[in-house]
C-alpha cells in the first residue's frame, strides 16, 4: 500500500516486435524458434562491408501502431546510430530512431477505476532488436536469429499514478497490436517488453523526484511488481532521510527484487545519423490510407461498454481484448432484440468456456442464433438453465433456436397449476431443508428452487417457483 504522504510516477517504454516476414535490415527470416543461428546473415551480424536495406513493411506497421495511439506521423524521419557495447550487439550500436522519429506526440484513452485516464505519447519509433545471449556453465554463447528482428518503441508520457493505470495501459497495447495484426504480442517468446521508468514525490510537489530506469521486465505482472518495490524502495530512502540516486537497474522476477546496473547519466549514448540510411520520406495519401484500416480498438471499446451498455469495467476489458470476441458481440448487438447486458453474460460464461475447451470457435455458431436464444430467455419463453441446452445444441447442429426448443420440451412452464405438483413434491422430499428456512436459513430457499428446476428438466419459471415456495413456507 503506497504511503499517503507520496505520489508515484511512471513512465512506460514498451517494445513490441513486429510480425514482418523478413527482418527489419536484411531478408533474413524473422522467425521464432528456428535452430540457433540459422536465421542469419553478414547484416544482421554486423560484418564490415555489409549494407542494410530497410523493411517497407515495418514501416507500415509503425504507422499503423502510430494512428492508433494518436500519433503525430512525422512525414520526415531518420534512422540514428545509438551507440553503447554489449556482447548482444555485434556492431556496437543499436540503429534506431532518437531524433527524429517516424510517430511524435499522440495518446491514449484508457477507462479505470470508474472514470477515463488520458496517458500522453511522447514518441513511437522504430529499430532492430539485439541478438540473444546464451548463458552455460562459465561461458556465453550467442545466438544471432533475434538480431535485427524489428522493433517499434512505445514511450510513454510520466502519467501514471497507480498500478491499475499501468496494467490497463500494459494490456491495451498487447491487445491493440492484437487488432492491428502487426504482432503476435507473445511475452513467452519475448516479442513483447517494457522498461519502467520510476519516481516518487510528495503529495502536491510541483517536480518529480528523481528517476530510476528498470529495464527489460519480460511479463506484465514483472512490471507491476518492479513498480512496487521500487515505490517501496525509494519512500524507505526518503523517510531515512536520504535522496535517491539516479541509475539503471534490472528486474530479478525470481527474488522480486531490482538489482542495479550502472549511474544514469543525462545522455546514456552517443547518437548520431546513420549514414547507412537515407531519411524516410513518406506520402501524406499513403499515411492517411493506413488509418483507414485502423478498427475500433479495444480501449475505445471498453468506454463503449461501460458506459452505453452499463457493463463492469473488469467484464468490459476481458470482452475488448479478444478482438474476434468482441467483433462476435458486437455483431450480436447490431442484430439488436437482446439486451448487451445478456449478450456479454453469455459470451464471457458460457460460450467462452465452450470456445476454451477447444473443439470449436466461434466461427462454428452464427450471432443471429445467440440473439434468438437471449431474446426467448429475456421474454421467459425458456429459463437460463434451459438455454446452456439450446446453446450446447447450437454448437453440434444446425437446428433453428426454436426447432431445438420444442424438440427437447425445453418452453418454460409459467402455468402455477402445472408447477404446484413439482414444488410439492420437493418440499416433501426435503423436510429438513424446511426446517432449516424456518429456523432462519433463508438462502435454503435456492436450493428448493434448484430441485425444482430440475424435476421440471428446466422449464419451470424459477421466479414463480420461488414465489410459489416461499408463500407455502411463510405461512
Amino acid at each position: 500500500m503506497l504511503n499517503p504522504k507520496y505520489e508515484m510516477v511512471i513512465g512506460l517504454e514498451t517494445h513490441a516486435e513486429l510480425s514482418t516476414e523478413s527482418k527489419i535490415f536484411c531478408a533474413c527470416k524473422n522467425e521464432f524458434g528456428s535452430e540457433v543461428n540459422t536465421n542469419c546473415c553478414p547484416v544482421c551480424m554486423g560484418m564490415p562491408g555489409s549494407l542494410p536495406q530497410l523493411n517497407k513493411m515495418a514501416v507500415e506497421y509503425a504507422i499503423m501502431m502510430g494512428h492508433a495511439l494518436n500519433c503525430e506521423i512525422n512525414l520526415v524521419s531518420k534512422m540514428d546510430r545509438k551507440n553503447y557495447f554489449y556482447p548482444d550487439l555485434p556492431k556496437s550500436y543499436q540503429v534506431s530512431q532518437v531524433e527524429q522519429p517516424i510517430c511524435g506526440k499522440g495518446h491514449i484513452d484508457l477507462y479505470v477505476n470508474g472514470e477515463t485516464k488520458r496517458i500522453g505519447i511522447n514518441q513511437l519509433h522504430i529499430e532492430e532488436d539485439t541478438a540473444k545471449l546464451i548463458h552455460e556453465d562459465d561461458a556465453t554463447l550467442i545466438d544471432f536469429n533475434r538480431a535485427m528482428v524489428p522493433l517499434i518503441e512505445i514511450v510513454s508520457a510520466p502519467d501514471f499514478r497507480s498500478l491499475a493505470e499501468v496494467e490497463a495501459y500494459l494490456d491495451n497495447i498487447k491487445a491493440i497490436l492484437e487488432y492491428l495484426d502487426i504482432s503476435d504480442a507473445k511475452m513467452q517468446e519475448g516479442s513483447i517488453r517494457c522498461d519502467v521508468n520510476v519516481s516518487i514525490n510528495e503529495v502536491g510537489a510541483t517536480e518529480f523526484g528523481t528517476r530510476i530506469e528498470v529495464k527489460n521486465v519480460s511479463t506484465f505482472s514483472g512490471a507491476l511488481r518492479a513498480i512496487e518495490y521500487e515505490v517501496a524502495r525509494h519512500i524507505e530512502i526518503l523517510e531515512r532521510g536520504e535522496e535517491v540516486q539516479s541509475e539503471t537497474r534490472r528486474w530479478d522476477d525470481m527474488k522480486g527484487e531490482t538489482i542495479p546496473m550502472r549511474g544514469k547519466e543525462a545522455n546514456d549514448y552517443l547518437v548520431f545519423t546513420d549514414p547507412d540510411f537515407l531519411p524516410i520520406v513518406l506520402e501524406k495519401s499513403y499515411v492517411d490510407e493506413l488509418k483507414t484500416r485502423i478498427p475500433t480498438l479495444p480501449n475505445e471499446r471498453v468506454i463503449k461498454y461501460v458506459t452505453e451498455y452499463s457493463i463492469p469495467e473488469s467484464e468490459a476489458a476481458v470482452l475488448s481484448h479478444s478482438k474476434s470476441r468482441s467483433d462476435f458481440f458486437e455483431e450480436c448487438v447490431t442484430i439488436g432484440n437482446a439486451t448487451p447486458k445478456s449478450l456479454a453474460n453469455w459470451v464471457l460464461g458460457d460460450i467462452s468456456k465452450i470456445i476454451n475447451d477447444g473443439k470449436f470457435t466461434l466461427s462454428d455458431i452464427s450471432p443471429q442464433s445467440i440473439v434468438e436464444m437471449v431474446r426467448n430467455i429475456e421474454s421467459g419463453k425458456i429459463s437460463n438453465t434451459a438455454g446452456k441446452t439450446v446453446l450446447d445444441e447450437l454448437f453440434t447442429t444446425d437446428k433453428s433456436v426454436e426447432q431445438i426448443i420444442a424438440d427437447k420440451g425445453l418452453a418454460q412452464l409459467n402455468d402455477t397449476s402445472a408447477l404446484e405438483q413439482i414444488v410439492a413434491d420437493v418440499l416433501a422430499a426435503n423436510p429438513k431443508t424446511i426446517e432449516d428456512y424456518k429456523s432462519g436459513k433463508t438462502n435454503v430457499l435456492g436450493f428448493l428452487v434448484g430441485q425444482c428446476m430440475k424435476a421440471s428438466r428446466g422449464t419451470g419459471n424459477p421466479q414463480i417457483l420461488n414465489d410459489m415456495i416461499k408463500g407455502i413456507l411463510d405461512n
